[in-house]
């Protein structure tokens, strides 16, 4: 009977969608990686290069504590970065959540943040398993998913999860609203997009959780992982390190790494400068010494090396006046590793032109 409740929710699902949708030349190929072995196929996932250059998940739990009014409120967040040398900037619109402390319910304002980040990121490797992920050319993509699959996944990654902490993230992420906004000068062209995080959840039924992790739920993704698909602009990443970082901004760093050195080389290391990490991530504003930020950066770059990506990271301080800090270099030197990474992901992105 359970496995019958099971179909019937499958069933639910997909007839929210195109008969075509888990099964096309799109989707596939967004499936599909360039590896040598099943185990690296596994390790594998794909990065969206503008959304995830997004700092949509760079307010940390502590700092949203402080953050709030009173009432648990919390204002509209504005996080400007730069993308292709052109000035964006994110606003984001919280969650308000319903809890219950002590007895009193009351609702609590939420941004997006790193649980969340990783909910995205385990949903994101789902996706690119077949029959899980969907895609409606220029319309939607999304995936399906138990949630008992979706705790496995983090689990697995080593992100152990409760059912109603990774329905809380998938609450938020549905409720929360992002607006990407800014002007290129060079077009004379202004770029806008407003969207939730997820802009469509579908479960089966919510009292029904507790007693059957395995009932399907639908996730759409946020329109550029859409158009992304559409135009064949993502890139292949290891997924595995990326989840294997202990540290959020670790984790940015790898990705910014995965979309810019698109030529990695032992003879050509990659130049990163804290100025540049600080305004970009939006995840080292909080400290209320420069000094603590940049020992936080320097941390997260340590990680790297941990995790075999850089080979070598030479650090040049810039001083000012009084011996100020006015930033730090990052001269990175790749792994063989990463390299080998680097040349399947553009073997990949050959193949991708072709097709």
């Amino acid at each position: 009977m359970v496995e019958e409740t099971r179909d019937e929710s499958l069933k639910k699902v997909v007839q929210l969608l195109n008969k075509d949708a888990f099964a096309n030349r799109q989707l596939d190929i967004f499936q599909s990686f360039y590896a040598n072995t099943d185990e690296q196929r596994s390790e594998a996932s794909n990065s969206i290069e503008l959304w995830d250059s997004v700092p949509r998940y760079s307010i940390s739990q502590q700092t949203m504590n402080k953050m709030r009014d009173d009432k648990g409120r919390l204002d509209l967040l504005e996080v400007p970065f730069n993308y292709r040398q052109t000035s964006l900037k994110a606003i984001v619109q919280p969650a308000l959540i319903q809890e219950e402390k002590n007895g009193v319910k009351g609702t609590v304002s939420y941004y997006p943040s790193a649980n969340e980040e990783l909910i995205e990121e385990a949903l994101r490797k789902i996706a690119t398993i077949q029959q899980m992920g969907f895609h409606e050319p220029m319309k939607r993509s999304g995936v399906v998913f138990t949630l008992y699959q979706l705790r496995e996944e983090l689990r697995q990654r080593g992100h152990t999860r409760s059912f109603n902490e990774i329905i809380k993230s998938l609450t938020i992420l549905s409720s929360s609203i992002i607006e990407i906004n800014g002007e290129d000068k060079q077009r004379n062209k202004a770029y806008g997009k407003r969207s939730a995080y997820f802009p469509a959840v579908t479960w089966v039924n919510q009292a029904d959780l507790s007693e059957d992790p395995n009932a399907k739920w639908h996730v759409q993704f946020h329109p550029l992982v859409t158009d992304s698909i559409d135009k064949l602009t993502y890139r292949q990443f290891n997924y595995q390190q990326l989840m294997s970082h202990s540290t959020q901004l670790a984790r940015w760093l790898h990705k910014y790494l995965v979309t810019k050195y698109t030529m990695a080389s032992k003879m050509k290391p990659f130049e990163m400068r804290y100025s540049t990490i600080k305004r970009d991530s939006a995840m080292l504003s909080g400290y209320k010494r420069e000094r603590q930020a940049i020992e936080a950066c320097d941390f997260s770059m340590n990680e790297l090396k941990t995790q075999k990506i850089a080979h070598e990271i030479k650090r040049e301080t810039k001083l000012g006046e009084r011996n100020k800090i006015i930033d730090v270099i990052y001269t990175i030197t790749p792994t063989l590793d990463f390299i080998a990474e680097v040349k399947a992901a553009n073997a990949r992105q050959g193949q991708l032109k072709s097709q």
